[in-house]
C-alpha cells in the first residue's frame, strides 16, 4: 500500500483517511499493551465473591482454619433457627470423647459455634438458663448479665490423661452478632459444661457431623 501523502497547506484530511488512521493506531496500541482492564461490573463480581469467602468460620483452636461445611451446604441455603426449645440427646454407651477445640463464624442470619471432638460424639443437653453452676465445685458462674445457652456434654473430657486442658474457653470474634462469649463451666468426671453468652435468648439448633466429629450450634441473630 502506498503511503498516504501529507496534505498541502490549507487542505483538510478526507474523513475516510482519518478513520483508517484511527483504526491502525488503535490496533497497534492493543498489540503493545495487551488485554484491557476488566469492566467495573467484573470487578464488583470479584469483590462479592471475595467477601463471600470471608464468611467461613474460624476458631480459637486453629486460628484461620476454615470450618468444614456439611456436604453441599452454602450460607444461602441454610435458614435461621426457629426454636428456643431445650435439646436432650443422651448417646449412651459411647466411648469418652475429647473436646479438642471450639470454632466460630458469623452467617447472614445466625452465629455458628462448632465444637470439635476426638472420639465418638458425646451425649449433650442444651437450654437457655438464668444461672449456671460450675461442674464439680457447684460455685456460681458469672454470666456477666448475658443470656446463657448452656450445653452439658456427657461422657466427654476437655483435658488429657495428665490433666492438660485441651480447651479453656473463648475468646469469641467481635464479628459475631448474638454470641458474645463462650465460657467453659466445668470439666469434671466426664461432664464438660459450655456456656454460650448472648445478647438475648434467641432460637437455636444443634446438628451432629462426622469427618471430623463435631457439634454445630447455630444461634439466630
Amino acid at each position: 500500500m502506498s503511503p498516504t501523502p501529507a496534505p498541502r497547506p490549507g487542505t483538510a484530511w478526507h474523513p475516510r483517511v482519518i478513520a483508517g488512521a484511527a483504526v491502525l493506531i488503535c490496533g497497534l496500541t492493543q498489540a503493545a499493551c495487551g488485554t484491557a482492564t476488566p469492566s467495573s461490573s467484573a470487578q464488583t463480581t470479584s469483590a462479592q465473591e471475595s467477601g463471600a469467602q470471608n464468611t467461613e468460620e474460624t476458631g480459637s483452636a486453629r486460628p484461620g482454619t476454615p470450618t468444614p461445611r456439611p456436604p453441599g451446604e452454602t450460607t444461602a441455603q441454610v435458614p435461621a433457627p426457629t426454636s428456643t426449645a431445650a435439646v436432650d440427646v443422651p448417646h449412651e454407651g459411647r466411648e469418652q470423647a475429647l473436646v479438642t477445640g471450639v470454632r466460630y463464624g458469623r452467617h447472614d442470619t445466625f452465629d455458628r459455634v462448632v465444637i470439635d471432638f476426638r472420639g465418638e460424639l458425646p451425649g449433650y443437653t442444651a437450654r437457655w438458663v438464668n444461672k449456671v453452676q460450675q461442674e464439680g465445685s457447684g460455685d456460681p458462674v458469672d454470666l456477666g448479665g448475658r443470656a446463657c445457652l448452656h450445653l452439658l456434654l456427657t461422657h466427654a473430657d476437655a483435658h488429657t490423661e495428665d490433666g492438660t486442658p485441651t480447651w479453656t474457653g473463648g475468646p469469641v470474634p467481635a464479628s459475631l452478632t448474638t454470641v458474645k462469649d463462650v465460657v467453659k463451666t466445668g470439666d469434671f468426671e466426664g461432664r464438660v459444661g459450655i456456656a454460650l453468652l448472648a445478647t438475648e435468648r434467641r432460637p437455636f439448633r444443634i446438628r451432629e457431623y462426622t469427618g471430623p466429629d463435631r457439634l454445630v450450634i447455630d444461634v439466630a441473630h
